[in-house]
């Protein structure tokens, strides 16, 4: 999750742009609505199915998006002002909307339907024999954890304890990475291990539940403003599925188990009010009047990975300004030394593993300009944003030369990230 729950992340999308839906949306509420899934979403077999009945319920007729609703077939993720355009050109009502306790977009000009699924995210590990190759912890007795990263994913992975993190950018990597021994454990949207499942069914997990205020979620129906009439006739044809049994037997297969396990070792200590975070390549927010919506784990990724060993050169003065840019933009939701507040950490092996990162340079550069500051995405200049990733290269151990670091020298950048001490 998509959770920009990569997703989300999720998490990592319920959005305040959505207050410019046309309010032609509206007027679709008689016989016919266009619907989106969320990009790249595990659950988009389900959250079409959910559509038909419900919709079919109502009286109302389902056309569906061929791309979701990031329906120009980027795998850049979704803004806010792109889930506005998507909204008034594309679709009525979105299906497989994720919502939770933490993130329930009060404050946001969506409406939303009641819950259809109530899933959420596990800590996940491979069962009896297959685990014994990656069940092994490392010499200095940490265990590497899978976990996706700017979601609710990353959060609830790096409250864990004497662990190393392998950071992907969608949760079906994330779970991928356990299931070819690259982690042994994984944090993940749960509909990720289902559709892995579907996809693998030789492949075995033990699911547990992750005990955090990030993890609960639900999905439902999203449509824009002045859209009520449509919204309670979801509503009303919801009830009567649930009533009946339709709906349970529609959504068993992706529900979470009655009988998971309680995993201590994931419990945080967390305020439940902290934050608001999305799952997915498109996404986490830590509030909910700018979400990027790329919805629950996804299948594709906004960050295109290649294999370099050539870093982009940045000088010191675009250090210090970074520097400045950060404490008065980003410190706030992502703690003053980048630790981690409301936002995740932007520094050391929860941000960007030491070895074997799946994020790069240009990957992190082109969703942090896109969609960073979350208060005010896009608000600074280019030669600004390049500053700002200077800072976090400094900051992460990599040495300042005697160029600078130019906007599209970031954004083309296939570096991997690595992270790595700052003496």
């Amino acid at each position: 999750m998509n959770i920009r729950f990569t997703h989300l992340a999720l998490a990592g999308a319920l959005v305040a742009g959505a207050a410019h839906v046309a309010a032609q949306a509206a007027a679709r509420t008689s016989s016919s609505v266009r619907v989106c899934t969320m990009p790249g979403s595990p659950s988009a077999e389900l959250d079409k199915s959910v559509a038909r009945a419900v919709l079919s319920a109502a009286g109302i007729t389902a056309t569906f998006a061929p791309r979701g609703i990031d329906d120009d077939g980027g795998d850049d993720g979704i803004s806010a002002r792109e889930l506005s355009t998507s909204l008034q050109r594309n679709c009525d009502v979105i299906a497989g909307f994720p919502r939770s306790s933490v993130a329930d977009g009060s404050d946001s000009h969506l409406l939303f339907s009641g819950s259809y699924l109530h899933s959420g995210y596990v800590s996940v590990t491979l069962r009896g024999g297959h685990a014994a190759n990656t069940s092994v912890a490392a010499p200095d007795s940490k265990i590497t954890i899978a976990a996706t990263w700017s979601s609710p994913s990353q959060l609830i992975a790096v409250q864990q304890k004497n662990a190393r993190f392998d950071l992907e950018t969608t949760s079906a990597l994330t779970v991928d990475a356990l299931a070819k021994g690259r982690a042994q454990r994984a944090i993940v949207w749960y509909p990720a291990v289902v559709a892995y499942r579907h996809a693998h069914p030789q492949q075995h997990f033990d699911v547990a539940v992750a005990e955090s205020p990030y993890a609960d979620w639900n999905l439902v129906f999203a449509s824009g403003p002045d859209t009520q009439p449509l919204q309670k006739r979801i509503d009303d044809a919801l009830t009567r599925l649930r009533s009946d049994g339709r709906l349970a037997a529609l959504t068993r297969n992706w529900a979470l188990p009655t009988t998971l396990a309680s995993d201590s070792a994931t419990a945080a200590s967390t305020h439940a009010n902290l934050a608001r975070y999305l799952d997915g390549p498109t996404q986490a927010s830590p509030r909910a009047d700018l979400w990027r919506v790329g919805g629950m784990p996804a299948a594709g990724g906004f960050i295109k990975v290649a294999a370099t060993t050539e870093t982009p050169s940045f000088d010191h003065d675009q250090v210090t300004h970074g520097e400045h840019l950060y404490a008065d933009s980003c410190a706030k939701c992502h703690g003053e030394k980048l630790e981690g507040n409301t936002a995740p950490s932007l520094i050391g092996p929860a941000f960007a593993p030491a070895a074997n990162s799946h994020l790069t340079i240009g990957g992190i550069y082109q969703y942090m300009s896109t969609n960073m500051p979350a208060d005010h995405p896009g608000k600074m200049s280019d030669e600004e944003y390049a500053d700002l990733m200077a800072f976090l290269l400094y900051t992460n151990g990599y040495d300042t030369g005697s160029a600078k670091l130019t906007a599209q020298a970031a954004q083309s950048s296939t570096t991997p990230l690595n992270a790595g001490p700052r003496h």
